[in-house]
């Protein structure tokens, strides 16, 4: 009698757990990019109607970020010793308050002042989410998966945020060729704030019906007993530390190159229409959504290491000869969009497995949030800002090769990482 040979189980991946976990990053971007996209509108309509206001609006955006590093490390350690979910919970019920917040706010022609300082509390506590939210959704995508799939879970992250952007992109593209103007500058801005809150409800429901994470329930009370966790993850994890910095760094450039400093810089400095910038953003998002969950599973077979030395390499070699393209031509638009998000993903859609491969559960949501929000906050926060004084001093090129040196030494610091395709967290 033969005997029969066991067929292997096909693996089934758990979307609601995917997309719970990875919504409120979604969420939390899409106010983001919405912030930098309808940053001209923001300012006309919240500030003092005078030519430093763009500027300003910037510099609420990039003030923003500075709570980042706050919530990442009180969110984080939060997560590390209550939990995965309840802190996951908490983030969305922040932004999707804040994005409300910013859709009602009275114009600086009713309340003067008032305005900005009311946009900047709303700003401050989305900070503080977004500062939690990526670090905590990461640990849980990195603990739920399979140590074989991790890649593929993590795809799942930018999946979302992606479509989130893209959903942004085709609002503003939308709303200016419908409302026109006017219009946009009156109350159309507003939409897309309020749709931001909307979501977040969706979101918290999603939310609420997720499990802890075993890795989490195994290792809280030893989470309880960490003394001084953000000086430990210096003391026993400093190498991981400045990895996780250095190639921080320039994923955050990339991402409000593409995402956000591209379309003022676009529109106000080299003379594009607003729909064609949003049209060649949306073209390139749907292209960055569609290679996420590819790249996730060339990782989980050849490796994160790899992937993460091309996206630098060919970022350093690229960025400035794509700059050349930025133009009011919408072919040359599309390509810029295309080429550089798609060069993108190769991070991207690694990033959670990549950080919560770093750090051991006790301190991996507060080691991943505490440091690269801090790096975030440095160099994500202030791009749209230099970018936009770099252009009215008219050398809005050496934006550009700032991205590029920031490439070149991301590169150096991906060499030293070790391979972690296949590892068991810690």
């Amino acid at each position: 009698m033969s005997e029969q040979v066991a067929q292997p189980v096909e693996h089934k991946l758990p979307v609601r757990k995917l997309v719970a976990a990875s919504i409120g990053n979604a969420i939390e971007w899409y106010d983001w990019t919405v912030y930098a996209t309808f940053s001209t509108y923001i300012a006309s309509a919240l500030f003092a109607p005078d030519s430093k206001a763009l500027i300003t609006t910037f510099a609420t955006y990039a003030l923003a970020f500075f709570f980042r590093p706050l919530g990442g490390f009180l969110l984080g350690r939060f997560a590390d010793v209550r939990g995965r979910k309840p802190a996951m919970i908490l983030t969305i019920v922040l932004m999707a308050g804040g994005s409300l917040a910013i859709g009602v706010l009275p114009t600086f022609a009713a309340v003067g002042w008032l305005a900005p300082i009311l946009l900047l509390l709303a700003r401050i506590a989305q900070g503080i989410s977004l500062g939690g939210e990526v670090s905590n959704a990461s640990a849980y995508l990195g603990e739920i998966a399979p140590s074989s799939r991790r890649g593929r879970y993590s795809a799942f992250f930018y999946i979302s945020t992606g479509g989130a952007v893209l959903i942004a992109s085709l609002l503003g593209y939308f709303l200016i060729r419908i409302l026109g103007k006017e219009d946009m500058a009156s109350y159309g801005w507003r939409i897309p704030f309020i749709v931001g809150g909307v979501l977040g409800i969706v979101g918290l429901w999603l939310r609420r019906t997720i499990d802890e994470t075993e890795h989490f329930e195994k290792s809280k009370d030893k989470a309880r007993h960490v003394k001084n966790p953000l000086l430990v993850t210096l003391k026993q994890h400093p190498k991981a530390v400045g990895q996780l910095i250095g190639y921080t760094m320039l994923s955050t450039l990339c991402y409000y190159t593409f995402f956000s400093t591209l379309t003022p810089f676009a529109i106000n400095a080299k003379k594009a229409s607003a729909d064609d910038v949003f049209l060649a953003l949306s073209i390139g998002t749907a292209l960055f959504i569609a290679l996420q969950y590819p790249m996730g599973v060339l990782s989980d077979r050849f490796g994160r290491k790899p992937q993460l030395l091309v996206w630098s390499a060919a970022t350093a070699i690229l960025i400035v000869p794509l700059s050349t393209l930025i133009t009011p031509n919408v072919g040359n638009l599309i390509v810029v969009f295309c080429v550089g998000l798609g060069l993108y993903t190769a991070m991207t859609s690694i990033a959670p497995a990549i950080m919560s491969e770093m750090f051991p559960t006790e301190v991996r949501a507060l080691g991943i949030g505490a440091w690269y929000n801090v790096t975030v906050a440095t160099f994500g926060g202030t791009a749209p800002l230099v970018n936009t004084a770099l252009a009215e001093a008219g050398v809005s090129y050496v934006f550009f090769w700032y991205v590029a040196a920031g490439a070149a030494i991301a590169f150096f610091v991906i060499r030293t990482l070790p391979e972690t395709k296949g590892m068991d967290l810690k």
